[in-house]
C-alpha cells in the first residue's frame, strides 16, 4: 500500500459519484440518441470513468490505512464491494457496447440494483472510514 491510497480512494469515490450524478441528469434529458458531437462531456466519458472506478474500488478500500478493525468483518465487506462492483461494471459494459446511448437506457442503468448496491457499499465504507478517522483524531 502506498501513502497515496487515501487520496486515490477519495478520488475514485468522487469520480464514481460524479459519474452517477451526470447519469441522473442525462437520463432526465429525454434523448433518444447520444450526441457524440456535442459541446459538453459525453455520456461515454462518464460511463468510462464509472467503469474504471468500479474496477479499482475494492482494491483501494482494502488498501486503505484506516480500515476499521482491519479484521475479518471488514475483509468480508471488501469482498462484497468487489462482487457488487463487478456486477455493476458488467451492466456499464453492456451500455458502453451499444452504438448509441439514449436517456432511457441510462435511466435503466441508474435503476439497476447492481449499480445501486455498489453505490451504497461505497457510501457506507466512505462514512465508516471518516468515522474511524474522527475517533482516531480524538484519541491521539
Amino acid at each position: 500500500m502506498t501513502s497515496d491510497a487515501p487520496n486515490e480512494l477519495a478520488e475514485t469515490i468522487t469520480a464514481i459519484e460524479r459519474s452517477y450524478e451526470f447519469m441522473l441528469a442525462y437520463a432526465a434529458q429525454g434523448r433518444d440518441f447520444e450526441d457524440a458531437g456535442g459541446s459538453g462531456p459525453a455520456i461515454r466519458q462518464y460511463l468510462t470513468r464509472l467503469r474504471d472506478g468500479l474496477g479499482n474500488i475494492a482494491s483501494l478500500v482494502g488498501a486503505h490505512p484506516s480500515e476499521p478493525g482491519k479484521g475479518p468483518v471488514f475483509a468480508t465487506y471488501v469482498d462484497v464491494i468487489r462482487i457488487d462492483a463487478e456486477k455493476a461494471q458488467s451492466a456499464v459494459d453492456v451500455v458502453l457496447s451499444l452504438p448509441s446511448i439514449g436517456s432511457q437506457l441510462v435511466d435503466n442503468l441508474n435503476a439497476s440494483i447492481h449499480l445501486r448496491a455498489v453505490l451504497t457499499d461505497i457510501f457506507l465504507v466512505d462514512e465508516a472510514l471518516k468515522s474511524a478517522r474522527r475517533v482516531k483524531s480524538r484519541t491521539d
